[in-house]
């Protein structure tokens, strides 16, 4: 069995991004009244209607600051700065070479591209996104992705990111994501859900897998991450967290003070790449 790991990064706030917030609100209203459009614009939830609000798992902001300062708690296990952006992020994925089924996407292969007006618009956007993140101390990665690594070794359970499942780090971090292009994630309620290695036919099934020690197998869950996936209950409702918003979802950490969100990959449209900013 294929063991699979993941890096998380530590992310600190800094007051550098909500200078930096403030200037650019400060630059871009002279821009307006000078009849200069230099920024690419975004609509805050403010100016938009969205469903979001509407679920007590999900807390709606209208900025990055509030989005990396604003704090987990109840139910609420993922942030959302809802926005609808500008620009032709399909131009951007129609212009990109797909090297694997994913495929990371640097700043010098965004730059290399010949994009019409409405293609640098988005281009734009997805720099002002890595900047944002990057200053705030994460270390965010741009994929073109046509699909995920399958799990298909076991027939009664998956491993894989189609599976619902919540992140776990050692250190204090959370997961950020925003889906430009393409199929967008899924999240769902935590008490829609049910840990997979405790529906009983599931951990018997696990518990021959194991053939070891009953002391060693909470630590074999563990280590095959098999612990880390959930099986959505009969009247589960998954919400799609749609295109152009910057999402922060809790991670299973030591101080974490709300359940982890549990979240999916979505199943990728036929002939059709994502293009997605993570960390």
């Amino acid at each position: 069995m294929q063991l699979r790991k993941s890096c998380t990064t530590r992310t600190s706030i800094t007051y550098d991004v909500f200078l930096q917030e403030i200037t650019q609100l400060f630059l871009n209203a002279i821009y307006l009244k000078l009849g200069v459009i230099i920024i690419p614009r975004l609509l805050s939830n403010s100016l938009m209607k969205n469903t979001f609000s509407d679920t007590p798992q999900i807390g709606v902001v209208s900025t990055f600051f509030e989005l990396i300062n604003s704090s987990f708690q109840g139910k609420m296990n993922a942030l959302c700065w809802h926005r609808s952006l500008i620009g032709d992020f399909k131009e951007i994925v129609a212009k990109l070479e797909l090297k694997e089924n994913i495929t990371e996407v640097s700043i010098e292969d965004l730059l290399a591209l010949q994009l019409s007006e409405q293609g640098n618009l988005a281009r734009e956007i997805i720099f002002k996104d890595i900047q944002l993140l990057t200053d705030f101390g994460a270390s965010p990665t741009l994929n073109l992705l046509k699909c995920y690594e399958r799990d298909d070794e076991l027939d009664f359970i998956s491993t894989d990111v189609y599976s619902f499942h919540i992140d776990r780090s050692p250190i204090e971090t959370d997961t950020f994501l925003c889906t430009y292009h393409g199929a967008a994630s899924d999240i769902v309620p935590n008490d829609q859900v049910e840990q997979k290695i405790l529906i009983p036919k599931i951990r018997e099934q696990l518990k021959e897998l194991h053939d070891g020690p009953e002391t060693e197998f909470e630590t074999f869950l563990e280590e095959y991450f098999f612990d880390l996936h959930y099986q959505p209950k009969p009247n589960a409702k998954p919400v799609n967290l749609g295109l152009g918003h910057l999402w922060r979802l809790a991670v299973d950490h030591p101080t974490q003070k709300v359940l982890p969100c549990v979240h999916r990959a979505p199943i990728e449209k036929d002939s059709e790449y994502r293009l997605l900013l993570i960390c």
